[in-house]
């Protein structure tokens, strides 16, 4: 039976050209790397912005927006300006198509006092505190949590800017030792609490350090529990005068316009950095696009060159059907040639997106960036080259069953 099946492939193989078949391999290998070699990289660099990766394919981004202060707001009794939101601007911005959801950062309504000592050298401000969501966080840190009347310390994470200033700023111009986030963390603070009547003393300690929020956050169980023991009842009712918004988009033009629109700022270099985004996007879609044309061009190849080779083979297809040869046995050499390629094709396209990620490993992890596994990647390709190859098959057979 063997010697039989040979003797049918010498005779079907006879009009194969090698020249289409390579054409097709090579058009194909060309565009499957393009595309998983796009993909790869937009997902190593969203994983080197975000720092956790947790966002790959789909870049999500957090937006800090405050109204605009004209002159000098409530020196002379209250602004006929607020520069708090109300719930229409809630409502307003969560109605816009680039916004997923937001929450008010709730500020302290009493007094804060810190207190550490260092060196032997006391130092003591007064300072203030933010809460919002824990789930609005980049981090989460070890002993977040605050149960009040139960947790003997207050956590606290502040920005990363902070400790610049203090390392950079102030500590090297006042002879204070300059002292890293780990060393902070070791650090106890003496947190007064006053207002509404009361005051009291806690113990504090920094928990972690935030790239996304440029303030002196506490947890909100806390802050609910404090602002009700020691905040002030006028201030009860103030409106917030600050948002996190995360959106879906970063970097739309419609972001920009909305803001300058109602006269809000984003803090940081948000937009900038959205816009770069935005940028990769683009550019990592059309690349994939020319990848994706070009191995539809390359299956188009190989369906011509089965269409000609059956052209060429009608004959023999004819008397191989007078010998008791069925269409699916026939096509079935056809179908093994094609997978054949494709495997080959599949194996050489993941080894050059795996040696092109090597190329630009070592420039983003000198600047700080982790990678991502190439898992996913290589999982794309597999369906690639499953649909590629089903594809292929069905169109093969459909063409032999076509001239028997």
């Amino acid at each position: 039976m063997s010697k039989t099946k040979d003797i049918v492939w010498r005779l079907l193989r006879k009009n194969i050209s090698a020249g289409q078949i390579i054409g097709y391999a090579l058009a194909n290998l060309v565009g499957l790397t393009i595309v998983l070699t796009a993909i790869q990289l937009y997902r190593d660099v969203t994983r080197g912005w975000d720092g956790d990766g947790t966002d790959a394919m789909i870049s999500r981004d957090y937006l800090i927006v405050s109204k605009r202060v004209e002159g000098v707001t409530g020196l002379f009794g209250s602004s006929a300006v607020s520069t708090g939101f109300s719930q229409a601007d809630v409502d307003s911005i969560l109605a816009q198509s680039w916004a997923r959801r937001l929450a008010p950062f709730t500020p302290s309504r009493f007094n804060v006092n810190a207190a550490v000592e260092m060196g032997g050298r006391g130092l003591s401000t007064y300072m203030f505190f933010e809460s919002i969501p824990d789930d609005y966080f980049d981090i989460t840190p070890r002993g977040w949590e605050y149960t009040p009347g139960v947790t003997r310390e207050i956590p606290i994470v502040i920005s990363k800017d902070y400790l610049a200033l203090y390392n950079f700023g102030f500590a090297a111009t006042r002879g204070y030792p300059q002292i890293s986030e780990s060393m902070v963390s070791m650090v106890p603070l003496r947190i007064s609490l006053s207002g509404n009547g009361r005051q009291q003393d806690f113990n504090a300690r920094i928990v972690g350090f935030s790239s996304r929020l440029n303030t002196i956050a506490v947890p909100q169980e806390f802050m609910d529990w404090a602002n009700q023991q020691f905040g002030s009842p006028e201030k009860a009712t103030e409106l917030p005068s600050r948002l996190i918004i995360e959106v879906s988009s970063p970097g739309d033009p419609a972001i920009n316009q909305y803001l300058a629109d109602h006269g809000w700022e984003a803090a940081g270099d948000k937009l900038q950095s959205g816009r770069a985004a935005r940028f990769l996007v683009l550019v990592t879609t059309a690349v994939i696009a020319v990848g994706a044309i070009i191995s539809i061009l390359a299956f188009f190849i190989l369906m011509l060159s089965i269409y000609l080779l059956l052209q060429k083979n009608g004959p023999k297809l004819h008397q191989l059907m007078l010998l008791g040869y069925t269409p699916a046995t026939v096509s079935s050499y056809y179908i093994r040639l094609v997978v054949a390629v494709n495997i080959g094709v599949l194996a050489l396209s993941c080894g050059a997106m795996l040696w092109a990620q090597a190329l630009w490993t070592a420039p983003m992890e000198a600047i700080g960036a982790t990678l991502t596994a190439p898992w996913l990647t290589l999982g794309i390709a597999l369906v690639i080259i499953a649909l590629i190859t089903l594809g292929n098959i069905l169109a093969i057979r459909r063409q032999v069953a076509r001239h028997w």
